[in-house]
């Protein structure tokens, strides 16, 4: 017989050595700085953050719960305190085109100052230009403007009135116009005394009149261009004062400001547009209480105070170092920024200072943290983030243009230069989905930090696991844990891992654990956390979870779902699968079953046959005819139907891990020899008959002791498992126990040949120099059989062939 064992119960799980912890309790043990188990990732986050090339922005990818976004943010914030402050940034107004605001870069706080200054300035200009109009001194040069003209204006008159009385023609001025009435004797001409008129005296008469039509229309003409002047003359009057009375307000500004030449060149704009437009200032005219136009006239009041004031679009004045925002809601518009709308007297419109800055803007010269998936959600923001870090320059555009959806007239604001590091955190497939399929991404994210579900279990990795118990209890305000208490705290991380060798690097559910554990801590009114209140916490998570489990042990008992953990069975045994339920996994055995029989048609999945088989598990059952082919028909054809299935299987099945509990139904039902029913069995096993591990063997174990548990541990019963699988065991105190007392058993094997023996208790046999195997052993009945089915097939055969022979070619009745 080949040579097995059965695995010690020191092999069963992780035990944690209490004497690597040098503590009484966590509140001996200092908190946590830094990252655990995650060198690889760190390093990478840290060299993306030295790198300030363009395109080096970082992608941390990794499963829920191992820290990245923690440590993220952390890692970031902690480089950008000892970075500069970056400059703020305004939109002021352009004068000359007012749809395309001018962006202005100041240092970090000046713009608030400006911002100040500026309002300040409207409410002086507000103030004192209305009292420079209301001034004597302005009304007496108005005036004097005003009596100029009119004095010209009376000369120009009355040297017409008496051109015209010298023609015969009594002037008329109206609002229409001059109309010239004749004059006889001193009285005005009547139709009638027209008419009777001789002719020559007509026509004289009308020439007259057309001579004397013709000068007014002269005198209108000068009358006008004189009035143009001395319009000319009072705007030149109002620019003057207007000049005298900010000039100097603005004056004082542009040399406080001398050292921003943008800043002073936007003052200068400033007073030219309030000296043009001298006449929003001015005191009104109107009824306040009775105008309805004093509406219009507040409205414009209003437009001035927004005219001149600066939006202060990103303001860094509070900031120590770069600027680091985390967004959580990555839309285009809280990326990129907007321009606001509002309804102003029925009219909607907007202006420069509605413009509202985006994350980049807020995050310009400093990093920007966003969840990948968001952004790739959110319409429209994934190829603006892509185009803003391409071009270097952040636009303010409406989506609707973006996508030529709507066009309406909106502002342009000018572009702002864009220094930004991004950082996206997803997961593995998210990134892998990306880099494959936009060739952007490759371009623009070159450094992808992967944090890791495992690290090493070392006894360096133990201490700052305590210590992150430690500060989780710090910043929870939980009670301490014993020494006790964190090694079991230890343990589970290896069970959560899956692996004696490991631990698992997904935090959160070691938090959940703490603070669970602190519950029953102080359910129990216990000041210190122990190993008890871990284990109590452990269980309660997985009571809240295994109603499913419970289900389908109670189907076990009742007898719904078949099984035999007692008996021996010729072409039957017990395989082992794993289910989840959301998060929680767990085992279930379930009886495989292969009926072989004369025939060529190989091993029949009754899966694949019924469309119930995945390709994993299809694979693994074809690798099965490789082995038998391999073993037992070297020397003549292999001559088998095998019928193979899952019994009470409604659902489908996939993967390979019961590949070899198949195949040790084939070779029972061959060779007649019964398999024990008390032992189940997990692995995957390739042509040559070796076995190789495969996932969740913890669980499988757990599953099957928990149906023998229900119906009767008889101190047979137990598990077959690759032995690779060892180090991946991480099973609960109940099944080492078991194990301990000689009430479960769980057996490593590497070939076939050990599984076989195990389950029959016969030899597997080596084959002998001759090509046959040692009479009695497993592999030899085997191959007897099939020795038997293709001898029997030869006979049929050639019976078939004698009877075609004495039969004629044709028959006639």
């Amino acid at each position: 017989m080949t040579n097995w064992q059965e695995l010690p119960v020191d092999k069963l799980r992780f035990n944690c050595d209490e004497g690597l912890l040098n503590f009484a309790s966590t509140a001996d043990v200092a908190p946590l700085e830094g990252m655990i188990g995650q060198e690889r990732a760190v390093k990478a986050v840290e060299f993306g953050l030295f790198a300030k090339n363009q395109g080096y922005n970082i992608f941390v990818s990794g499963l829920v719960g191992t820290g990245k976004i923690t440590y993220a943010r952390a890692a970031v914030s902690k480089v950008a305190k000892q970075e500069s402050v970056p400059n703020d940034w305004c939109y002021v107004n352009n004068f000359d085109n007012p749809s395309q605001p001018i962006a202005l870069i100041l240092p970090a706080g000046v713009g608030s100052l400006l911002r100040q200054d500026l309002q300040e300035l409207v409410e002086t200009l507000k103030s004192d230009i209305p009292k420079v109009f209301s001034s004597d001194d302005y009304e007496q040069a108005k005036t004097r403007l005003v009596k100029s003209f009119q004095d010209k204006r009376s000369l120009m008159l009355e040297s017409f009135n008496q051109y015209a009385e010298e023609q015969g023609i009594l002037p008329q001025w109206s609002s229409t116009g001059f109309a010239g009435i004749p004059v006889n004797d001193g009285k005005p001409l009547t139709p009638e005394g027209y008419q009777g008129m001789p002719k020559e005296q007509r026509e004289e008469l009308e020439q007259k009149l057309r001579a004397v039509h013709e000068k007014s229309t002269e005198i209108l003409r000068r009358m006008q261009h004189l009035e143009r002047e001395v319009r000319e003359q009072v705007k030149e009057l109002d620019r003057k004062i207007g000049l005298f009375a900010v000039g100097h307000f603005i004056d004082e500004l542009k040399e406080k400001y001398a050292g921003y030449q943008d800043i002073v060149e936007h003052f200068e704009a400033v007073k030219q547009d309030v000296v043009k437009n001298i006449n929003d200032f001015k005191p009104s005219q109107l009824d306040e209480e009775n105008n309805p136009l004093m509406l219009f006239k507040r409205n414009v009041q209003d437009t001035i105070k927004n005219k001149y004031t600066i939006n202060l679009l990103v303001d860094n004045r509070d900031c120590e170092g770069a600027p680091v925002i985390a967004e959580i809601n990555p839309t285009y518009y809280n990326l990129l920024g907007r321009v606001e709308y509002e309804n102003r007297m029925g009219v909607v419109g907007t202006d420069y200072t509605m413009i509202k800055p985006g994350a980049l803007h807020k995050a310009n010269g400093g990093y920007l943290i966003l969840n990948a998936r968001d952004v790739l959600t959110n319409m429209g923001a994934w190829e603006a983030l892509k185009r803003v870090l391409k071009t270097r320059e952040l636009f303010i555009e409406n989506l609707g243009e973006q996508f030529g959806m709507l066009a309406m007239a909106s502002l342009k604001p000018q572009p702002i230069p864009l220094n930004v590091k991004v950082i996206l955190i997803g997961n593995p497939t998210l990134y892998y989905l990306m880099f494959n399929h936009d060739e952007d991404f490759r371009k623009l994210f070159k450094i992808h930090a992967d944090f890791d579900v495992q690290m090493d279990n070392t006894a360096e990795n133990i201490a700052k696991l305590a210590a992150f118990i430690s500060s989780t209890v710090n910043r929870e305000q939980l009670k301490h844990f014993d020494q006790p208490a964190v090694a079991k705290v230890v343990e589970y991380s290896s069970r959560l891992a899956g692996s004696q060798k490991k631990l698992t690097t997904r935090f959160n559910e070691i938090v959940e654990l703490l603070c669970e554990a602190d519950a029953w801590a102080t359910t129990e009114g216990s000041s210190l956390i122990n190993a008890r209140h871990i284990v109590k916490a452990i269980e309660e998570k997985r009571n809240r979870s295994n109603k499913y489990e419970e289900r389908l042990q109670e189907m076990f008992i009742e007898g719904k779902f078949l099984i035999d953990t007692e008996n021996t069975k010729v072409g039957q045994v017990n395989g082992l699968a794993v289910m989840a339920v959301g998060e929680y996994m767990f085992g279930k055995p379930s009886r495989i079953t292969a009926n072989t029989y004369l025939g060529k048609s190989g091993i029949v999945n009754i899966e694949r046959e019924t469309k119930m088989s995945g390709t994993s598990h299809t694979k693994g059952v074809l690798i099965l005819s490789g082995y038998l082919g391999q073993k037992y028909a070297q020397q003549r054809p292999l001559t088998l139907t095998a019928s193979l299935t899952f019994e009470q299987l409604y659902d489908g099945v996939d993967g390979d891990s019961a590949s070899s509990t198949e195949l040790y139904a084939i070779l029972s039902s061959l060779a007649g020899l019964p398999l024990k029913q008390y032992i189940a069995v997990t692995g995957s096993v390739n042509q040559k008959g070796e076995i190789q591990p495969i996932g969740g063997a913890t669980q499988k174990i757990e599953g099957f002791f928990a149906v023998c548990k229900a119906k009767g541990l008889t101190g047979q019963q137990g598990v077959m498992i690759p032995h690779q699988n060892v180090d991946e065991l991480t099973l609960t105190d109940e099944v080492i126990e078991a194990v301990r007392s000689g009430k479960f058993h769980i057996y490593p094997v590497k070939t076939i040949d050990d599984g076989i023996e195990i389950l029959t208790g016969v030899a597997a046999g080596t084959l002998k120099d001759d090509g046959s195997y040692p009479e009695g052993t497993v592999h030899c009945l085997v191959n007897q059989k099939l020795v038997e089915y293709t001898d029997t097939l030869l006979k049929l055969g050639k019976s078939a062939e004698a009877e075609s022979k004495g039969k004629p070619d044709f028959q006639f009745e």
